[in-house]
């Protein structure tokens, strides 16, 4: 059952090695900037669960594999337990009685750290996941350079949307919805987020320039894996001319970062549009499909493989920031609270709110597995 669901063993393999670099990377994050502000870590585990195997380093951090793969954690001293450490030594199976910490051990609590500590390593996992995104695509780029398809129509298909608006082949598209286009690849960017609403088109044909008013049509494509997805659009494809545009440092750095921020502002719109109503969550995606894309991306080819590792990373930095308590950007919103009431909510809020918190997640994470298995009957 597993082995269908997941494709093959290849997938399976596939999906523990990128969820083990992506999930290192953001827990790398946490644990470097907790190390740089003074906190004393724990542990630093890939997975949940009964430890497999680990070491412990000179400064005390055991660092290990568990045994439920999805995801990891940084235990830090004083971060999940109260202001209060517990005597050692009881060695007739008594509970250790709590006392109060010493300002040696004050010194190295997560909990007495300052708000801005505290944001800056919850804010530090996802910002590692963004950095490895853009470092990634910062290689690519220059290795490769990035590639242009000019936005120029080569076809336009029957009793579609651009035939029914009447765009023909050679024009060249200059803006959609009003966002300039400079690739044919910023079309898809910008049609993708549509939700069936007309959109102004600014074209150039024969030297002069136009604008018409497309409606996306919404069809059933399949991506260059060949898998199926729901999506608008405009019915047109490019006239074939690409080429690969050289980048010194600077540039591909600057591609990049652009590159990052545009997979970004996508995810934060379609978000958007599902909580209003204005998407369906079809899209939505869990363990079983991110293992079928990287065995997809692993089969192709080593690159194609670290830059697909990259767009998962970048998803889950953008996941970890949701306003959402258990996860990063709840933590954050807590520590927004503590800065402007100038101290913390009380225990009680922030227990019920890591409660609600970890239904929602809980939640979220048997949707989308469901979105994977109806997928993948």
């Amino acid at each position: 059952m597993i082995d269908q669901l997941f494709g093959s063993t290849f997938a399976i393999v596939s999906f523990l090695v990128g969820i083990t670099i992506v999930v290192f990377v953001h827990e790398f994050g946490h644990f470097w900037v907790a190390r740089r502000n003074g906190v004393r870590c724990h542990a630093f585990s890939i997975g949940f669960g009964p430890e497999l195997f680990g070491y412990t380093d000179k400064l005390g951090t055991r660092w290990k594999f568990s045994l439920i793969p999805l995801g990891g954690y940084v235990k830090m001293f004083g971060e999940a337990e109260t202001m209060q450490a517990v005597e050692g030594g009881a060695t007739d199976g008594a509970k250790p009685e709590p006392r109060a910490l010493t300002e040696e051990e004050k010194k190295v609590s997560f909990k007495y750290k300052t708000v801005g500590q505290r944001s800056a390593i919850a804010f530090a996992g996802p910002a590692a996941n963004f950095l490895f995104t853009i470092v990634v695509f910062w290689i690519t780029f220059m290795i490769y350079g990035q590639s242009i398809t000019e936005p120029v129509i080569g076809q336009v298909q029957a009793n579609s949307a651009a035939a029914a608006a009447g765009l023909m082949p050679d024009d060249r598209v200059l803006t959609v919805d009003h966002t300039a286009i400079e690739r044919f690849e910023d079309i898809r960017s910008v049609i993708q987020l549509s939700t069936g609403a007309a959109m102004d088109v600014t074209i150039r044909r024969g030297g002069q320039e136009m604008t018409l008013s497309v409606t996306p049509r919404q069809t059933v494509t399949k991506d260059v894996f060949g898998n199926e997805a729901k999506a608008f659009l405009l019915g047109i494809t490019s006239n074939g001319e690409t080429h690969f545009k050289a980048l010194n440092p600077a540039a591909a750095l600057g591609a990049s970062v652009q590159q990052t921020y545009d997979i970004v502002r996508t995810n934060l719109v379609a978000v958007g549009q599902m909580l209003t109503g204005r998407r369906g969550t079809e899209d939505l995606g869990g363990p079983i499909r991110i293992a079928k894309y990287t065995s997809q991306a692993a089969k192709a080819g080593a690159a194609e493989f670290v830059l697909m590792l990259a767009v998962i990373s970048l998803s889950l930095g953008f996941m970890n920031l949701l306003p959402v308590p258990v996860l990063d950007g709840g933590h954050l919103l807590f520590y927004a609270i503590e800065a402007a009431r100038r101290r913390p909510l009380s225990e009680r809020a922030q227990e019920w709110g890591l409660r609600v918190g970890l239904a929602l997640v809980l939640a979220l994470m048997l949707f989308v597995t469901w979105n994977d298995i109806f997928r993948s009957s």
